[in-house]
């Protein structure tokens, strides 16, 4: 992920991202409509969440974001690295294929996947969180952004380092999905919590000094440094209110009937 207003016409990394985003959406939209025409219940807001996730996706590689280089970029990084992967996590992908694919090969190959053990190390909160924000302080602290800049290779990888990390750090605290196992709140809790510090202390290292190797200005480093760290704050509350709602949904089933319970996983798995 470098500054857009470097890449004036799309690069192989962006349009790679855009038709990977339009055919996700596509793919689950379909799988969503083949779920309701059976008579199962998915509701509207997930895919309303979903595609959300994809065209902010698409809409970070492709337009030409507001600021100056610095700011611009950060910008990018929000979206890619963090407003996306929350909204594509929260409509629960994984949930909607393995309702939608028929008994088989691959619906079993695909949930072997889920609850495999390379699967469960990855998301596991500290070791999602470690490759998420120990990959930013690299790209900021290390003269990887400048040469990203001028590096389609290195730019493509960090593009996809970002938005891979954003999603698999989501995926681990939200934990909505049907995986080999499910960490506690405290994990996730306390994952979140240490990640947006480190999260603010590289944005206002940021702003006291520039990566190795670039040359922005200060006003626009100084703009794009506050967009990280306010920025930040807002999609970690997002990600603190899915974890309290969680905490709320166990509360409540805790204290209704073991046969309520039951019906009540039944009807929203």
């Amino acid at each position: 992920m470098t500054t857009a207003h470097v890449h004036p016409v799309p690069g192989l990394a962006e349009l790679l991202t855009v038709t990977a985003a339009l055919l996700a959406v596509t793919a689950y939209l379909l799988a969503a409509l083949r779920l309701r025409r059976r008579g199962d219940a998915w509701p509207l807001a997930r895919d309303a969440s979903f595609t959300a996730g994809g065209t902010a996706l698409a809409y970070a590689v492709l337009a030409t974001l507001p600021g100056g280089p610095f700011t611009a970029h950060m910008v990018q990084h929000l979206i890619v690295g963090m407003a996306a992967p929350l909204l594509l996590v929260l409509a629960r992908p994984l949930t909607l294929a393995l309702r939608a694919l028929p008994p088989g090969r691959v619906r079993r190959r695909l949930l072997s996947v889920a609850h495999s053990r390379p699967a469960a190390w990855l998301v596991f909160p500290p070791i999602a969180a470690l490759l998420n924000i120990g990959g930013l302080w690299v790209l900021y602290r290390t003269p990887l952004l400048a040469t990203a800049q001028h590096q389609p290779l290195a730019h493509a990888a960090v593009h996809a380092h970002v938005l891979t990390a954003g999603l698999l750090f989501t995926f681990a605290v939200c934990q909505l999905d049907p995986l080999r196992r499910r960490w506690n709140l405290t994990w996730r809790g306390a994952t979140l919590l240490a990640t947006g510090s480190a999260h603010a202390v590289l944005a206002k290292s940021l702003y006291a000094t520039p990566p190795p190797g670039t040359a922005y200005t200060a006003a626009d480093l100084h703009t794009g440094a506050q967009l990280m760290y306010y920025g930040g704050d807002l999609a970690e509350l997002a990600l603190a209110a899915a974890l309290a709602a969680q905490w709320y949904g166990r509360g409540h089933q805790a204290g209704q009937p073991a046969r309520t319970r039951q019906r009540a996983t039944k009807r929203f798995a």
